[in-house]
């Protein structure tokens, strides 16, 4: 369930972070009410997972990682923000990096 969990929390801050590109400023209504919305609920879901026990430097390297990733492609896919070859691998360090982590706590 905890990871369930954390899914949530990484789509609903993907979500309020895209649209807080989308308010402009805050002076649209609806993108900012996602915004909010989305940036509320990413931290009660993510404070769920730590609440199950899940150790709070995997919990959040994962939701920061994931999270970067995501949006970074949203950008080049909605925005046409484009992704170079060193963003690109730059994502591939930041996921090898929590891989690192998470492999580091198993016992």
């Amino acid at each position: 369930m905890k990871w369930v969990l954390l899914a949530g929390a990484i789509l609903a801050e993907v979500t309020g972070t895209v649209s807080l590109r989308l308010s402009e400023g805050f002076s649209k209504v609806v993108p900012t009410v996602v915004v909010v919305v989305g940036y509320v609920t990413a931290f009660v879901l993510l404070s769920l997972v730590l609440k199950q026990g899940m150790p709070i430097g995997i919990a959040y390297g994962i939701w920061a990682a994931v999270g970067v990733a995501l949006v970074a492609l949203a950008g080049a896919v909605l925005f046409g923000d484009g992704l170079t070859g060193v963003q690109i691998g730059g994502l591939v360090l930041v996921a090898g990096g929590v891989m690192a982590l998470e492999m580091g706590g198993a016992h």
